[in-house]
């Protein structure tokens, strides 16, 4: 019962507070934008998290995981989805805040790993109904995904260095640790229960993601006044 309120409170302040944000970004943006799609970005994190963990939540305050299997694969694979969009997302506002015009090539990649990503998420042979969903497709269908990841990491990384923006210093941090805390429970949550525990982490740092991007548009919103 410990697990169910402690899990509940977090997961609850967790989207009340990404969607709050991404809502405030949305409506403060103005013509930025970058801060747009950074807000569009933290609600789409918050919406699509949402389907997974509110039966979640359901789940445990009640009459236990085993009985939302189908809820809860339902929202696991929405999930899937829209954390590829948000990586697609995050891609642009690299694109906008560092002026980057062309790399057509890359912008195809990023839309390919997206792509094949929400095309393997869609297989009917990931078995998101079932309680037994094989292991292998879940490693298959996570390929593109890290894959996309690296990509936006290398980005940040070395534009954030080249311009000394300070601000976005830590944002290849934020996804490192995301994917870093997110990688071991695919592989092995279902062998070792406890791993699944690395899901709080993971969230923290994408609640990080989202607030490096809320205080950059605060502090540059002081500066214009």
């Amino acid at each position: 019962m410990m697990q169910a309120i402690v899990e509940t409170i977090f997961d609850a302040a967790y989207l009340i507070s990404v969607i709050t944000i991404g809502i405030l970004m949305i409506r403060g943006s103005g013509t930025n934008k970058q801060y747009r799609l950074f807000g569009w970005m933290a609600v789409v994190l918050g919406a699509g998290d949402s389907f997974h963990l509110v039966p979640r939540a359901v789940a445990l305050c009640t009459t236990g995981l085993e009985n939302y299997t189908a809820a809860l694969g339902i929202g696991k694979w929405i999930t899937s989805i829209t954390m590829t969009i948000f990586y697609v997302l995050l891609y642009y506002v690299w694109r906008q805040r560092y002026c980057v015009e062309g790399y057509h090539a890359l912008t195809a990649v990023v839309y390919g790993l997206a792509g094949i990503r929400a095309v393997l998420c869609m297989m009917p042979q990931n078995q998101w109904l079932s309680p037994d969903a094989p292991l292998a497709w879940g490693i298959y269908r996570n390929i593109p995904f890290a894959l996309l990841g690296l990509f936006v990491i290398v980005l940040f990384f070395q534009k954030a260095k080249e311009k000394e923006d300070r601000a976005f210093r830590w944002m290849w941090l934020t996804i490192v640790l995301s994917f870093g805390f997110y990688i071991p429970v695919v592989l092995w949550a279902d062998v070792f229960p406890l791993i699944g525990m690395l899901m709080i982490p993971k969230t923290c740092a994408y609640v990080w993601t989202i607030l490096i991007g809320y205080r950059a548009m605060i502090r540059e919103t002081v500066r214009k006044k």
